[in-house]
């Protein structure tokens, strides 16, 4: 990239040009890729077929390699997939894997019904733990830690490059979902962390219409390792979904900001609800996990949760069913506001969230704020 591209937003809209004579790559469609010899056949450094990715892949992933200070970007065909994947790539039978008990629950789900079929052992610690009372439950069995920060539900933010200092201190490594600042807000590698993984489908597809995910590293023998998760596995994307996402990445900056403003503007008009026990949101003075987010990050997504003064768990989907302009499901990300109620998910938790009611978690989309002020005045209209 040109070294007159510095900022943020400049590298994003640079990073990935293509090559040919349109400002997009070009998509190219097939299995087979012809080679130009024989030796070329069984040359490893070259992609000999569809799967590993054409044009479009390639320059989504030069350009993830961009914006998260990344020497290898994997694609994966959803969020999921490449919190999975990474977790195939690192862990072997016997291994025992720290996660966080603020997890994304389909990885709980991985981690439970499936890596302990392979012999490995997730133990699952509180998210409000330093880097320090982290380090008291390592063990030697213990290859990696599994961050997600803040947290999807209850937002609890760690201390992520003071984990990864003391990780790497006792040779464990760590895996940061940074899904929620998108790779834009925070970069963990440039933190320490060994693996940054990221659910495109969120913010980086912008539009809730395509299933995509990344696993970043700096580390050469992870990078090999990421390979050989996505080879042998024989995940792929296809090379249009790859070209939507790319065009995602331009305006990412833009959208964010908006997302970032917008959900400050909601955030505060509910902290001054009576009706409102707490607000889960670090970017928000005065919240849980401010300062950490004030020193490591450059903003914040729209999304965020916040807690009814206490009441019959029965209000929360009064609530959700008075809304109008928030539409009601489990991603988030999108142009479109989404709500849902947390609680049904606390269930499988190791440490139960204290929470003094019913918890309602918003994706703030980019309507207009005024807009989604008035709806949720109406559910608490629904529960007077």
């Amino acid at each position: 990239m040109s070294g007159a591209v510095k900022g943020p937003a400049s590298r994003v809209v640079h990073a990935g040009r293509s090559r040919g004579r349109t400002v997009g790559p070009v998509i190219e469609k097939g299995s087979t890729v012809l080679m130009p010899n024989a030796a070329a056949l069984y040359d490893e450094t070259q992609v000999t077929y569809g799967r590993g990715g054409l044009a479009s892949q390639e320059a989504l992933a030069e350009a993830l390699c961009e914006l998260e200070g990344a020497t290898r970007v994997r694609l994966f065909p959803s969020g999921l997939s490449a919190v999975t994947g990474s977790l195939l790539a690192v862990l072997k039978a016997g291994d025992e894997l720290l996660v966080t008990d603020a997890i994304y629950k389909p990885t709980r789900r991985f981690c439970d019904q499936v890596l302990v079929r392979f012999g490995v052992t997730p133990r699952y610690y509180d998210p409000t733990l330093s880097a320090g009372g982290l380090e008291s439950l390592l063990t030697p069995k213990t290859r990696l830690i599994l961050m997600e920060s803040p947290g999807s539900l209850t937002f609890e933010m760690q201390d992520s490059p003071g984990v990864a200092r003391m990780a790497r201190s006792r040779g464990v490594l760590t895996l940061l979902d940074n899904t929620w600042a998108a790779g834009f807000w925070f970069q963990p590698l440039a933190h320490g962390v060994d693996i940054s993984v990221q659910a495109l489908t969120k913010y980086m597809g912008g539009c809730s219409d395509i299933f995509m995910g990344s696993a970043a590293t700096a580390d050469p023998d992870l990078a090999i390792a990421l390979d050989h998760a996505v080879r042998d596995v024989g995940w792929s994307v296809s090379p249009e979904d790859a070209y939507e996402m790319l065009r995602g990445l331009r305006s990412l900056p833009v959208r964010l900001e908006r997302h970032q403003q917008s959900g400050l503007e909601v955030a505060r008009w509910l902290s001054a609800k009576f009706e409102v026990a707490q607000v889960l949101f670090p970017a928000l003075p005065g919240t849980r996990g401010h300062d950490i987010w004030r020193r490591d990050y450059a903003g914040a997504a729209g999304l965020f949760t916040f807690v009814l003064t206490p009441r019959p768990a029965a209000a929360a989907p009064t609530f959700l069913d008075a809304l109008e302009v928030f539409r009601l499901g489990f991603s988030w990300g999108g142009f479109e506001s989404l709500a849902l109620h947390c609680d049904p998910q606390f269930g499988g938790r190791s440490h139960v969230p204290d929470l003094a009611g019913p918890a309602i978690r918003l994706s703030i989309g980019l309507e207009d704020p005024k807009d989604l002020i008035a709806d949720l005045e109406r559910g608490f209209s629904a529960i007077a």
